[in-house]
Parts: C-alpha cells; structure tokens; sequence
C-alpha cells in the first residue's frame, strides 16, 4: 500500500477552479476519515473539504492564495500502519505517451486515482463523503476510472489562420521524447482560444507536461508565439509582435498618465459576479419598469403585529410573499429560455424557489428559499434570515446559490430609491425595492405625508410582453398599499 493522493474534486456544478483559503492540517499530521483538511472559496462559496483517506500527511498541494484546478493533486496522505514507497505501475497501461502520474492529474477518477497506482488498494475502505465528481470505496461514487482525452501531440496547430493573415515562421517540431504534452482540457481550450501552438512550449511541470501558467506566459509574452528559447524553455517573442505587459502597481498608466495604486486579480466570487452579469446583459433582451408605492398601511399592519406574542416578520418577508401571490397570477415570470436541439424553449415551473440578493465580504451572491409558495410570512422569514446569515459566513451550498426561480433584491437598505437591476441568469425577471421614505403624496383629494418607496422589474422580453410585467408589478404596488385584503387570501 503506498501514498494515497487525494484530487480536489468538483465541489458543485461543474466549477473548474477554487482558491486555497487556508489548511486545517499539516505535514506529519494524522487525519482521519472525512476530517475536513482544507477551506477554499470556488466560484460560489467557501467550501471546508473532507479528507476520504485516514493516515499521516505527506504533502499538502499549494499554499493559501493560490488557485487550484479540480483534478490536481489536494493533498497526499501515508494511510495507518502502510510503508512509505514509490507507487506501482498501474494494470491497465495508460494511453501512448500518458504516464498514470499524468492522467491523474489530468483529473482521472478520483476514486481509481486514490490508490496512487496501487491497483489493489481500490478495495480499502475509504470515505463515504461523495463530493460531486469524487466518489471513494465507501460511498456511492464509482470506482470505474475516467478516460481524459489523449495526448495533445500535434506539432503545429491545425487551425486555419483567419483570412489575410498570414503565418509567422513554423513551429518547430518538438525534439523526440519531448513531444508537448497537454492533458487538461482546460489548458489546451486556452491555447487554442489565443491562437497558442502548444508545439511551441516547453510545460514546466512533471516530465514536460504544459501547465496553465506555461500558456498563460506565451499570452502575456507575445501576440503570436513563433518559436522556443532554448535557454529559458519559455516561448520566445518574434519581434514587433510583442504584447505590452500589464503595469504592475506602483508603476504609471501609459493611457491615463496616472500611478496605478493597486491591481487585484479577477478570482472567485467576482470573476462568477463578472461572468453572469456579463452573459445576462448579452443574451437577455432586457425591459424595466417600476412604480411609486404608498406603503404606509404596511407599516402600520407590522406595527401592530409586533405587539402580538409571535412578533412581526420583516417587512421583506411580507413583500416576498406578495412577490409569490403576484406569480401565481403571472407564471411567465416564474421562468425561463433554455436552448434545446438548436431552438428556444420557455420553462415555467410549478413553484416559486425566491431568491434574495445579499451583499457578503466575498460580493453580491444570491441565496434562494425553496418553495416559498408553500411558506406563511413568519416562515420565510425566518428562512431568509438563515440563508442571508449562511451567505455572509461563505457557507451557502452550490444548490442554494443556483435554484432560484425569480430574485427580489432590496437595495432600499444601501439608502437608494431606483436601480436599474440585472437580471439574475437564467432567471426571468428581478424585483428590486428602494428605501422607504416620507414624501408629499395625495389621498383622498388631499396633500398628506405617506412612507413611500419605489419599486422596480426588470424582465427578459421574450418570455412576456409590457402588459404582463406591468400587471405583476401592480399586483404586488396593491398588495402594499392595501395589505389586508390580499393576505386575507393568503
């Protein structure tokens, strides 16, 4: 029995990468079954991983701050009473020019890749923690090991220069025994992306294998990357097609003449912030429309609810629960287009998962309650406060963060009456609810000083046209002004 590596798995919807936050053990520590070893930050949320082997810590796989690719190697650990050796030739010989180190790496089933190339060690009794994409011996993961792609050997790349193009001198063909190797398809989609010819490069990792940061440095280096410097190993500039580099901090903008004070890389929470916002403002044809609200009688319906035993839920919650009764009367909302065999489907759902639009350390995330619709005020009330707490701790599931169905977001709280919101991708449609403040407004004939707020809905046109948004929209402004009379259908 030998070293037995654990890969950082998929911690949930196909995230590809997360942050190292911090290690919870050390080398030469003993660990046992599903102690949680590690904390990092994916995409969504921070995440405590669990450990599915018992031993002694041999190697921990980067430091705090660094970013980690899932399928890379997390931590290595001796299992109890086992013998420190070199791991054995696995029975099955792994693809031309692939070494079991490689595939592993490569991401191959954690599961199969946990005995480190000790076949036999499969049968050991392992964790039945299942994260997604790593099942071990004990749990209900699968132990068959998944095939990656083969070897990416091509000594030129393939694709067709775009036209009027032409090309710089060629690659050279890589030296015998010393053909690039690119097993993660992650690396070789990013080359591809920036016209890179991984024949080119010399990888920097485990027998010349090409890493990402090896890509990223022919990117950053060169427009275009024509050959090697056999000095260094790294792509070598052909002249005139230099990249200029970023400017580090400290140093001074060539564009706006001013010193550049600090540069943050684009991780995480953020770059997932970056990426939704940016694909909802591409592919959502988006219309807004909003509406003053006199919400005095709301108020005063709380006020008077406090006195009661049970207490008055938050305001929020009451609105939420206009915001459900609303899509009952207007399922369009309740939505969403999903691309199937090369159309457009609209998806309705039967249940309403609302989600709320919190503010953390880590950025804007968007926890939702599941089936609010089958929830009083008081009920989803308290549930928004756990989840809101859970978000702000780092700790809300990939599942919490993703099944929203319809999103109310209340930045009345930052003290501003209007936002022009973005829709929450895939959703349909966001309701957004400014602060509450005393203005002149007109009753009964007469000027009189009301609690007012603004509420606004942004919508995917496709899934409804203007008279529908407005109808919700002035569902749930009557529900505000007239309380009583809608939750006594509730």
């Amino acid at each position: 029995m030998s070293v037995k590596t654990f890969l950082l798995p998929d911690l949930g919807e196909g995230l590809t990468e997360a942050e190292l936050l911090s290690w919870h053990v050390s080398v030469g520590d003993t660990v046992r079954v599903d102690q949680p070893i590690a904390e990092v930050e994916t995409a969504k949320s921070a995440v405590e991983v669990p450990c599915p082997f018992a031993g002694v810590v041999q190697e921990l796989f980067g430091a705090p701050g660094d970013t980690l690719d899932v399928g890379k190697p997390l931590i290595s650990v001796l299992p109890e009473g086992a013998s420190l050796r070199a791991p054995e030739a696995p029975d099955e010989a792994p693809e031309a020019g692939q070494s079991y180190r490689e595939e592993e790496r490569a991401g191959a089933s954690p599961a199969a890749s946990s005995s480190a190339g000790d076949p036999e060690d499969g049968a050991d009794s392992g964790s039945g923690n299942v994260l997604i994409g790593y099942g071990t011996p004990g749990g209900s993961g699968s132990t068959r090991r998944r095939r990656m792609p083969k070897v990416y050997r091509e000594a030129v790349d393939p694709r067709p220069l775009p036209p009027g193009e032409t090309s710089a001198a060629p690659a050279p063909a890589a030296e015998p025994g010393l053909a690039p190797r690119v097993i993660n398809p992650i690396v070789r989609r990013l080359a591809r992306h920036h016209g890179i010819s991984v024949a080119s490069l010399r990888g920097s990792g485990d027998d010349g294998l090409i890493l990402r940061s090896d890509v990223e440095a022919a990117i950053a280096g060169a427009d275009g990357v024509s050959a090697e410097d056999t000095t260094t190993g790294r792509p070598a500039v052909v002249p005139g097609q230099a990249a200029a580099l970023p400017a580090a901090a400290g140093a001074t903008d060539a564009r706006t003449g001013l010193g550049i004070a600090e540069r943050i890389p684009v991780k995480g929470v953020r770059k997932t912030i970056a990426a939704a916002m940016t694909r909802s403002r591409t592919e959502i044809p988006e219309a807004t429309v909003w509406v003053d609200v006199d919400a005095t009688a709301l108020l005063e319906l709380r006020a008077s609810l406090k006195s009661t035993p049970a207490g008055a839920p938050g305001l929020l919650a009451f609105i939420a629960r206009f915001v459900v009764a609303g899509l009952a009367k207007y399922p369009e909302l309740n939505a969403r287009i999903e691309d199937v065999d090369g159309g457009q489907e609209l998806v309705r759902f039967d249940g309403v998962n609302l989600g709320f639009a919190a503010q953390t350390d880590r950025g804007l995330v968007v926890p939702s309650v599941e089936r609010v619709d089958a929830l009083s005020a008081r009920e989803l009330d308290t549930r928004v406060r756990e989840l809101t707490a859970k978000a702000r701790e780092g700790k809300c599931s990939p599942t919490e963060l993703t099944r929203g169905t319809f999103t109310l977001n209340n930045y009345g709280v930052f003290g501003v009456d209007g936002s022009a919101a973005i829709i929450n991708y895939p959703e349909a449609a966001i309701l957004g609810v400014g602060r509450i403040i005393e203005k002149p407004w007109v009753v009964g004939g007469e000027l009189a000083v009301r609690h007012v707020t603004e509420l606004t809905l942004a919508f995917d046109h496709r899934v409804c046209d203007g008279g529908v948004a407005g109808g919700f929209l002035r569902y749930v402004a009557d529900a505000i002004e007239n309380p009583g009379s809608v939750l006594a259908d509730l």
